[in-house]
């Protein structure tokens, strides 16, 4: 016969082939009795979806590009928070990953920083041929250095920060500076030949 569930008839007929008996045990009414309750289901609630690795790029793009304030009314708009919204700026998937970013989301995050880098490089090269001798001698440089610098700032702004680690051997130079010393200063002794 095989395992599963049967009818009592069948049940009953599998025990008479074998030449056995159903045991005359009588159950105990409070066993019968039982409580169902309902345990909360671990994982995501019901409504709770997963945000698409895409559209936390296009977040975290967006906060780096147009601020945390765009990137938040963004969230908004789409239903999701705006700690999410911090945790995938810093390449991590939610909140409790945040010290462990993940690397999609943080190459998307780079290389939206190097096309800003770029063209923030195009521009404070073009502001700083555009500064001639002649404009130097006869007008005032004063905005297209200012466009210069204002591109230096993005620039390092937009730059990835590098990590220094603590672990590392860095090269290390010693410079010794002799002093010099005067003759005078030296003991004198007398010699006989």
């Amino acid at each position: 016969m095989p395992v599963g569930l049967v009818t009592d008839a069948d049940f009953e007929a599998e025990l008479a082939k074998i030449g056995s008996t159903r045991p005359s045990v009588q159950p105990d009414p409070k066993v019968l009795e039982g409580i169902i309750e309902t345990v909360p289901s671990r994982g995501r609630s019901k409504g709770d979806n997963n945000v698409p690795a895409s559209l936390r790029a296009i977040l975290a793009e967006t906060h780096l590009m147009d601020g945390s304030s765009a990137a938040v009314s963004l969230a908004k708009e789409l239903g999701i928070s705006s700690s999410s919204v911090s945790a995938y700026a810093n390449g991590a998937t939610s909140t409790s990953s945040y010290d462990k970013p993940k690397e999609s989301i943080v190459s998307v995050v780079n290389k939206a920083r190097q096309r800003a880098t770029k063209k923030a490089a195009k521009t404070m090269n073009a502001a700083l041929s555009a500064i001639t001798q002649a404009k130097l001698d006869y007008t005032d440089a004063d905005k297209l250095s200012g466009i210069a610098k204002d591109m230096s700032v993005i620039i390092k702004n937009l730059e990835p920060k590098v990590e220094i680690q603590s672990g590392t051997a860095t090269p290390q130079f010693t410079i010794y500076a002799p002093q010099f010393r005067d003759e005078r200063s030296f003991e004198i002794i007398q010699v006989s030949e």
